[in-house]
């Protein structure tokens, strides 16, 4: 005689109610966080607050920006001061020159930052290559003052104490920065694509450029940015390179307006406002792969 154990029916069995899973699994997800919240608010006031005053002052008359009151609405607009300050600044030259300077700060970067992280990423094993990255890693902290004179000699020996002089040192002065980005977005590029591609007859450079190259889209746009919001504010390098006052870059030719017409603010707020819409716009439309080019590569796949 075997015994059998009572089994109970299915469907009377008692289930968790699964409502209540459900709402406190919404609510954990759904709460928002306001310690972060009340972070990013400031963070973006921060950043609001200055750039309205800037447009309020620069759509200002001059009685309006005499009374000193920053945050009132500018009514009427006046828009004579942006042609004001396109006359008393020089701006279509000293734009052009920060134009030049900064796309071939940005040109220079990507190609010599690609390259140079490239040859690390891919002969890590060997000694050379990877001291080379420790020693691009140990130039981001030497600070500025202290190569400044050297820098200043230097092109002044070799005649290039002008805009050229100031693109070669902003591409010098981005390699470190852009050399760790680029290693550590390569170190997720499979290295199965270059052996098949090399077992069909590719050379290394052929590799580079062809297979390379194009999947390092993100990371170039998030390089490109980076030195170009370098070249483009850099105030330091070019007021001590350029010997020539009449081919300055836009932020030294703002400091000169500033110490001239120190009085007129809303002539200078329109020019300050004109040297940064460029900046703005640029990164508006390339935030999104600044971005994935930051993240890209800081999981390991």
């Amino acid at each position: 005689m075997t015994a059998t154990l009572p089994t109970s029916d299915p469907g009377t069995r008692r289930r968790p109610p699964r409502t209540s899973a459900v709402r406190v699994r919404r609510r954990g997800t759904d709460a928002p966080n306001r310690p972060v919240t009340v972070i990013l608010v400031v963070a973006s006031l921060a950043v609001l607050v200055p750039l309205y005053v800037t447009v309020a002052m620069a759509l200002k008359s001059p009685s309006q920006a005499a009374q000193g009151n920053a945050f009132a609405p500018p009514w009427p607009i006046d828009l004579h001061n942006f042609a004001s300050a396109w006359r008393l600044t020089h701006f279509p030259t000293s734009f052009a020159i920060s134009v030049a300077v900064s796309a071939g700060t940005v040109l220079g970067t990507l190609v010599l930052s690609s390259l140079a992280a490239y040859a690390i990423a891919r002969n890590w094993d060997r000694r050379l290559f990877r001291w080379s990255f420790f020693y691009l890693l140990g130039a981001m902290f030497l600070p500025f003052p202290v190569v400044a004179l050297p820098q200043i000699k230097l092109t002044a020996l070799l005649s290039i104490d002008n805009p050229v002089g100031v693109t070669l040192l902003h591409i010098v002065f981005q390699l470190s920065f852009s050399v760790l980005l680029y290693s550590a977005y390569l170190r997720s590029v499979p290295a199965e694509l270059e052996e098949s591609a090399r077992m069909d007859g590719a050379s290394t450079g052929q590799i580079f450029w062809r297979i390379i190259m194009p999947l390092l889209g993100p990371m170039n746009a998030t390089v490109g940015i980076f030195a170009f919001l370098a070249s483009w504010n850099d105030y330091m390098l070019p007021s001590l390179i350029t010997a020539d006052p009449g081919l300055q870059t836009l932020p030294v030719v703002q400091s000169i307006f500033q110490s001239k017409f120190g009085t007129n603010y809303n002539i200078a707020f329109a020019s300050y406002l004109m040297a940064m819409a460029p900046t703005v716009v640029v990164y508006l439309f390339s935030q999104r792969w600044v971005i994935s080019g930051v993240t890209q590569g800081a999981v390991k796949q």
